[in-house]
């Protein structure tokens, strides 16, 4: 599995929308071939980064997904700069171990 992480540090006033738009998100990520998952972490402090968390079957996937037609139009109308504080930075992972509980 292949997980990325982007960790965007969003200024105040803008916090309410930037969690409407993933609220209210189009979808398109959730038919893409080799999607497995997405979560959105919210800070629970001032200035910690909220962590969109993307899991894909592997680096393909996710590669494929970042070209697509569908990427293009998610990421069309961007929030403004001052909605932002500093850089979002992008991790990749491969995952070696996974534990998950079972019922």
């Amino acid at each position: 599995m292949f997980i990325v992480a982007n960790r965007v540090i969003v200024a105040e006033p803008f916090l309410e929308a930037f969690e409407q738009r993933f609220r209210s998100r189009a979808g398109q990520i959730d038919q893409q071939p080799g999607f497995v998952s997405m979560q959105v972490l919210k800070p629970v402090k001032p200035e910690i980064p909220y962590v969109i968390l993307t899991s894909w079957i592997n680096r393909q996937s996710f590669d494929d997904w970042v070209c697509s037609d569908d990427f293009k139009r998610a990421h069309a109308n961007p929030m403004p700069k001052e909605a932002f504080i500093g850089e979002s930075t992008i991790e990749m992972h491969e995952v070696i171990v996974s534990a998950d509980r079972t019922s």
